[in-house]
């Protein structure tokens, strides 16, 4: 039997009426695909108001924690220890687009480290939370990262730097060194799942330059209790802090480590 906590419980709830708006928004912004004005705008207040829900519903269940959103930045709360960190909207360029790959990814972090994470793809409705000490899961089913030894059997999601973000010419380099040892590589657009997907065993790995803490936040903790590894590329920093993130499965994040060393 499954026992969540109280902050499981209170975050999976958060997402899942959130979610409900969005699910109506994504099928509007279908529809202003087709219109001259384009679904940007529309997009926008769709990020504000799952981020004005999750707001009230957190706030009511944790009264005292403080907050990170991607849209509005911090939120500072009376309790210094516990900060919740959210994308409202963690794939926006794909609801933008009318791409069904989109999730609400919350986060909680604890004196500087994640310590519960809930990631919701509304769509799918594959809710996947993983708890410091009580394991990863989707739904009711037990999470475990992929048991893949070799990088040849190996497929690897990533994120392509775009427009106004960093590194492009290292990104290339990284994709070189990967791209010739492993069977596949992957980009869907939303880090969140990536980091999900990773903790199903779907992906072996995952990396990604320039994130931001409230894309990673809530994966972070769930592949770690999916029995996965996650660090920057050189160990030297948490990915919270420097951006630089590295996600895979026991074996084979030291040797994907080694590739991104460039």
């Amino acid at each position: 039997m499954i026992v969540k906590s109280a902050n499981i419980n209170v975050m999976t709830a958060a997402a899942r009426k959130a979610a409900r708006g969005l699910l109506r928004d994504f099928g509007e912004v279908e529809q202003l695909q087709v219109s001259q004005k384009g679904p940007g705008d529309f997009v926008s207040a769709a990020d504000h108001r799952v981020e004005k829900s999750l707001l009230a519903e957190l706030k009511k269940g944790r009264p005292d924690y403080g907050f990170l959103f991607e849209e509005s930045g911090p939120v500072p709360g009376a309790d210094p220890h516990n900060l919740w960190v959210i994308d409202p909207l963690d794939g926006t360029t794909n609801f933008l687009h009318s791409i069904p790959h989109f999730a609400i990814s919350i986060g909680l972090v604890r004196n500087g480290e994640p310590i519960a994470g809930v990631i919701y793809q509304p769509l799918t409705d594959e809710m996947f939370w993983g708890e410091k000490g009580n394991g990863a899961w989707v739904n009711d089913h037990r999470l475990r990262v992929s048991a893949r030894r070799r990088l040849d059997d190996a497929v690897i999601a990533t994120g392509i730097p775009h427009h106004g973000r960093p590194e492009p010419e290292r990104f290339l380099g990284q994709l070189r060194k990967v791209m010739e040892v492993t069977s596949g590589i992957r980009r869907f657009g939303a880090a969140a799942l990536d980091l999900a997907y990773v903790a199903a065993g779907r992906f072996e790995g995952f990396w990604e330059i320039g994130l931001k803490p409230w894309d990673i936040a809530a994966g972070m903790i769930i592949v770690r209790e999916a029995g996965g590894y996650v660090s920057d590329f050189d160990g030297t920093q948490s990915p919270l802090n420097s951006g630089n993130l590295l996600a895979a499965n026991d074996h084979l994040h030291g040797p994907l480590t080694a590739l991104l060393k460039v």
